[in-house]
This record gives C-alpha cells, structure tokens and sequence, in this order.
C-alpha cells in the first residue's frame, strides 16, 4: 500500500517542520513547501517520506506546478495543513497598504487557492482533512497588527465557510488557533528572560494537529485554541 499524503505550507525551522515530522512519523509521505529551498532540501535529509516543493503560495502558477508534481510523486493528497503566513506590525496609519495585501495573499487567499484544488478530490473520496493554523489575530484586532489581523480574521471565517460546505461530504476542515508565543531562536532572543511556561513548543503543536486531523468524524472539532498552562487569557 502506498502511504497517505499530506500537504504542509510553510515549512520553516518552528512549527511547519514539527508538522511535517509527525505526519512523517504517523506513516504519511510529506509534500513540504516553502520558498527557501536550501532549508527544505535540509528538512528531506531528516525527515524521512518527506519531499520539498519550493514553492510561493501566492502564486497560482506555482502553486499548479508544486501539486502536480506533488500528484505525480506522491500521489493524491489527503491532508492539507496550511501553516504559511504573512505578518507585519503596525496600526493602520503607519503599515503600509501593500504588505496587508501582501499578509492577505499568503493567509487567506493561498487557503482559497489550495482548498479548490485539493478538496475536490478529498469529497469524491468521502473522506480528508484541512487544517489551518492561526492565532489570536484572528479574533480580535489590536491597535498593532492592523497589517496581520484582518487577513487572520478573514482566514478563520473562508476555514469555517469550507468547513460548512464540505464537512458534511466527509472533509474535517479545522482552524487551530496558537495563543501564545511559539518556541523558536527567535522568540527566545525576543524575550530572554521568559521562563519556559511562557512558550509553546512546535511539537506539542503538531501532536494537536495531528489530532484535529485525525478526529473521529462523530466528534470534529472546528475551532481549537491552544496556549500554555500559564498563558494569560
């Protein structure tokens, strides 16, 4: 039997990575894509069944090419995790209008992009998952992310639009919404002095969305929050 396959976008060294492993070590072949082709071709060395697929998922072209060849590979996906996204801080007189834009592309249109080509075939098998990572942005707008909130909120409601119109054709689609501040270098150069509560890990991440995906269908969730045990909320 040949093994499932799963989709992850944006593959970078925090949480698409720890996605991409666990869907690995769950029997799946991998189809991993991101722009920086060096990191993922770093990323099939380690994780094994996985392949990169260096790709812009704003760009409709790219992205044809990217899931035929993931077709031709791998065979026809049944999971999406859309996990790309497009940030940028700033309240609404100070961004600038074309990095909103910019944000919108990659959260909320690359999910438009994706999901009509991937979940046809997800609904003429009666079965498949789509899962979209998110964040707090996507329910409520702070004075600072005016650049990010508003493509997060509108993200959350195409998922749950999908969700409605497919769910009952047998795809879960879920948004899995990370309050908190991930574990990466970045972050931890960020807040130095942060004690480990404060963050949580890719891996415990992943483990969730691994879960999402693999409900069973009497008991799907759509909404899923996750944030560390001292987070404040």
């Amino acid at each position: 039997m040949t093994n499932p396959v799963a989709v992850v976008t944006g593959v970078g060294p925090g949480t698409g990575a720890a996605i991409a492993r666990r869907f690995s070590r769950g029997g799946y072949a991998v189809a991993m894509l991101a722009r920086n082709r060096d990191r993922l071709a770093s990323l099939e060395r380690e994780i094994e069944r996985s392949r990169p697929y260096p790709c812009d998922v704003t760009d409709e072209a790219a992205l044809d090419r990217a899931l035929g060849a993931i077709r031709a590979d791998l065979g026809t996906p049944r999971v999406l995790v859309h996990n790309a996204v497009g940030g940028a801080f700033g309240n609404f007189l100070e961004i600038d209008p074309e990095v909103l834009n910019r944000n919108f592309q990659v959260n909320t249109m690359a999910l438009l992009h994706l999901a009509r080509r991937l979940a046809p075939a997800m609904v003429a098998a009666g079965e498949g998952a789509i899962v979209t990572t998110g964040n707090t942005s996507a329910v409520r707008g702070k004075a600072a992310f005016a650049g990010f909130a508003p493509t997060k909120a509108a993200q959350r409601i195409l998922a749950e639009s999908i969700a409605r119109e497919v769910g009952p054709k047998g795809v879960h689609v879920a948004y899995v919404m990370i309050d908190a501040v991930i574990d990466l270098e970045w972050t931890r150069q960020m807040f130095p002095d942060a004690p480990d509560e404060f963050f949580i890990k890719p891996a415990a991440i992943a483990e969730e969305v691994w879960h999402v995906a693999h409900q069973d269908r009497s008991a799907w969730s759509f909404n899923v929050e996750l944030r560390p045990f001292r987070e404040t909320w």
